[in-house]
């Protein structure tokens, strides 16, 4: 299980990149010890994702035209298992966020009050939402259930944005949709939630 960074026979013997288990290290903006050389993808470990590869290049490419590219946060990018039922989630976990010191307050919604999912015979699963107490920002979200790769954009955005779970609740989820569910458990997190 997992992954093995496909470095053999590179040439990496011939120049001075340091590996580390046999990933190649790099500073922030993927450049190698060896400044005109860069790396991303699979071959750096980390979030070994096709998107996280996508961005790292685009990171990667700006600095080399000196655009001063944002490094990555590895908080806000979306993970997701393509899985029956799908898994995803973006940002901290109720037990991360306790352990950077957070007070938190957390609301979960249910597939099982959502009727598209009950229209799809797929109703197993729910959204979770991870919310600093006093400021309400979301720290993280955890999906699980039909569509959620799909879905986990919108707090994948929210994330980005330093939304407020009340952001999330004010924003009209159209019916019916999966996506009610996210609004549902942003309601939640002060039991406000209308179809519990």
């Amino acid at each position: 299980m997992g992954r093995l960074p496909n470095t053999e026979g590179l040439g990496l013997e011939n120049t001075t990149i340091d590996l580390d288990r046999d990933f190649i290290k790099t500073n922030e903006f993927y450049q190698t010890n060896e400044p005109n050389i860069y790396a991303i993808g699979d071959v750096i470990g980390g979030l070994q994702l096709a998107h996280v590869a996508s961005h790292e290049g685009i990171i990667a490419i700006e600095h080399m035209a000196g655009v001063n590219p944002v490094p990555l946060d590895s908080t806000l990018v979306s993970k997701c298992v393509y899985s029956n039922p799908e898994v995803a989630s973006v940002g901290l976990t109720e037990e991360e966020a306790k352990g950077k010191g957070y007070q938190i307050k957390t609301g979960k919604f249910s597939f099982r009050a959502i009727g598209k999912a009950l229209v799809f015979g797929e109703s197993d699963g729910f959204v979770k939402l991870v919310v600093e107490e006093g400021s309400d920002k979301l720290l993280g979200a955890h999906m699980v259930g039909p569509h959620v790769t799909d879905m986990i954009t919108e707090v994948g955005l929210a994330r980005v944005l330093n939304a407020t779970a009340m952001d999330i609740a004010h924003t009209i989820h159209p019916h019916p949709t999966l996506a009610e569910a996210i609004g549902e458990a942003a309601l939640a997190v002060d039991g406000k939630a209308i179809h519990a």
